[in-house]
């Protein structure tokens, strides 16, 4: 019995071990906070969505990007947010669709009104098929379908930050903020259709396409 005991505390000890060496891990590379910007007295998040980086050592991943209160754009996907307050949000979505596997995150869900503008047209729901990615917050019940660009697209952006000249589309949406706290978002499938089941990969990895909103 004690033999076996000593077996399990060992296994407990290198679990502990993980744990530790994962939380630093992610300490000392998380990417830094992006805040909200200010405008016309309201916080705005602006976001872009590409097929690959181009850089470092996952140039192919895809990726989000943030734009800070000087106009740059900066990698990161943890954003900080005032609470109980209404924030804008405008991404740019520089990928290709690929298509929804759940018609049901068609859906704009958790959003003022429950709708979504997308190049200019106000929606409820899209076709499934236009779809390249969603932008979800699984705790606050928002979900966000992202149409992409048409594959033939002409002047394609192959490497981020994307700019405004190249090929997109713009969805834009509103909602309010909860009380204090750190919410989780990230893009569902079809994200990472080259890993299994479309996670994995940058999908689950804060940074790439998943990411926190930092509510204080």
């Amino acid at each position: 019995m004690s033999g076996r005991l000593a077996g399990i505390g060992g296994v407990l000890a290198v679990l502990v071990v993980l744990v530790v060496l994962y939380v630093a891990d992610f300490l000392t590379s998380a990417p830094p906070a992006l805040s909200a910007v200010t405008q016309n007295g309201s916080p705005t998040l602006t976001l872009q969505t590409m097929a690959s980086w181009g850089h470092g050592a996952s140039p192919d991943w895809v990726t989000y990007m943030g734009r800070d209160a000087s106009g740059k754009w900066q990698h990161t996907t943890i954003y900080t947010l005032p609470a109980h307050t209404l924030v804008h949000v405008t991404i740019y979505q520089f990928d290709t669709a690929t298509g929804l596997r759940n018609p049901f995150l068609a859906q704009v869900r958790g959003t003022q009104g429950g709708v979504a503008t997308i190049d200019g047209k106000t929606v409820s729901v899209v076709n499934p098929d236009d779809a390249s990615h969603t932008f979800t917050v699984p705790d606050l019940g928002i979900s966000v379908p992202l149409p992409g660009v048409d594959s033939n697209a002409k002047n394609q952006c192959s490497a981020g930050p994307c700019t405004l000249d190249q090929a997109h589309t713009t969805t834009t949406f509103s909602f309010v903020t909860p009380g204090k706290g750190t919410y989780r978002w990230q893009c569902f499938v079809p994200c990472a259709l080259k890993t299994y089941f479309g996670n994995g990969g940058p999908m689950q990895t804060i940074g790439w396409m998943s990411g926190e909103l930092v509510v204080s």
